[in-house]
């Protein structure tokens, strides 16, 4: 096969969970096509190239487009594509589309909002199957933004948002030669707006030979949450959990801390932490943090897509518990797999099970890891994608 894969993201070094899925799914690719990557490099900072990437034929690293300026707002409401679209415009990204027109078999767009680019590559490749991977659904994660919105201005965006974005997937899924979605539940969506779209499940995933998991020890209490803490599902979970759920908790289990792990934390994440509570900006690895970890915490309100960081717990041999909303789309069984918990009692009662029970502890980490070995590996997923895209492209 031949693929142009063009990423709205640098994803070296693999430090979010969306970045982890845009690595792996062009590793796999490499590994058995003629793969070209192109994708935003970050403003600042080092641009990864070949080196980094010894799977791809080429790589092409593009200047990021500046997001959110006035006339990027103004035409996300007035013009043809919703703000979404409109941020990841840019002439510089239309020009590198043009040197690399060639007679690519699949172009494969590594989010949704890169549809702005569709009409360029049917005039430039005019043979060449445009495919998207859609890391959320993103109608829905705009919905459920604006019902936690923290202002009346931003929850009429989330609202107008999805409005849009919905009437833009509705486009996509009818005129477009295939997409990847994290879920059977979210395949399952997108087909009763166009039953006829071609989707593929290809999971979330994790690199579970990375990881060495531990065993039960007394000296476990540590509560950890990872996550990218400038997104904003991630900052409403961290600010939550930790005022209205943590005092509690620490009430209870005094010698214990809480740490957010994860890049970028912003002034409301920054201001909560405290002797009990740790932030720790970005880390070299999150390895260390589950060493010592009773439990790794998903208390997500909001966002959508499944989850790497329950994955990349259970790799490690961490029991998780997380809201029924975090663990959303993940083929895991509650008291399994994992522990579901809403309001602050059914937190005390998962962690006091888990502390008290080295059993069920080592129980429901030994599952968690098992689950990820078997089914949401990188390996295995990149397989089915390469897989996948094979019997698109056969002959009827």
């Amino acid at each position: 096969m031949r693929v142009l894969f063009l990423s709205p993201r640098q994803s070296w070094p693999t430090v979010s969970g969306a970045k982890l899925r845009d690595y792996f799914f062009a590793k796999a690719l490499g590994a058995s096509s003629q793969l070209t990557y192109g994708f935003f490099a970050e403003r600042g900072g080092e641009t990864p190239g070949a080196a980094q990437f010894p799977f791809c034929e080429r790589v092409v690293a593009i200047p990021a487009p500046k997001m959110y300026t006035p006339a990027k707002i103004l035409r996300g409401m007035l013009g043809p594509w919703p703000l979404p679209v409109v941020n990841y415009t840019s002439p510089e990204m239309e020009q590198a589309i043009r040197q690399l027109a060639g007679s690519f078999d699949i172009v494969h767009f590594d989010i949704v909002q890169m549809a702005g680019y569709a009409p360029l590559i049917r005039q430039c490749m005019p043979a060449a199957r445009i495919t998207y991977n859609w890391h959320n659904i993103e109608s829905e994660l705009m919905r459920r933004y604006a019902e936690t919105a923290p202002s009346a201005a931003r929850k009429l965006y989330g609202h107008l948002t999805a409005r849009r974005m919905e009437a833009l997937e509705k486009e996509l899924l009818g005129n477009s030669f295939g997409h990847l979605v994290c879920s059977q539940r979210e395949k399952d969506q997108l087909l009763g707006i166009v039953p006829g779209a071609r989707i593929a499940v290809i999971e979330n995933g994790v690199d579970a030979g990375g990881f060495v998991p531990g065993a039960w020890s007394e000296q476990r209490k540590r509560l950890v949450f990872v996550g990218s803490m400038n997104y904003h599902a991630n900052i409403d979970a961290a600010v939550w959990f930790t005022r209205e759920i943590w005092p509690a908790i620490h009430e209870r289990f005094p010698q214990w801390k809480l740490t957010l792990v994860g890049s970028k934390p912003g002034p409301p994440v920054l201001a909560l932490q405290s002797e009990s509570v740790e932030v720790t900006g970005t880390v070299p690895s999150v390895a260390p943090y589950y060493e010592n970890a009773l439990a790794a915490i998903v208390p997500l309100r909001t966002g959508a897509g499944t989850r790497l960081k329950i994955l990349e717990a259970m790799a490690a041999g961490v029991p998780v518990i997380s809201s029924a909303l975090g663990a959303e789309g993940l083929a895991v069984n509650p008291d399994e797999h994992l522990l579901i918990a809403e309001q602050a009692e059914s937190w005390i009662a998962a962690l006091r099970s888990l502390s008290s029970d080295p059993t069920r502890w080592s129980a429901i980490a030994a599952a968690g890891r098992e689950l990820v070995e078997t089914r949401y590996d990188w390996g295995v997923l990149g397989n089915n994608l390469v897989e996948t895209y094979r019997q698109w492209l056969a002959p009827a």
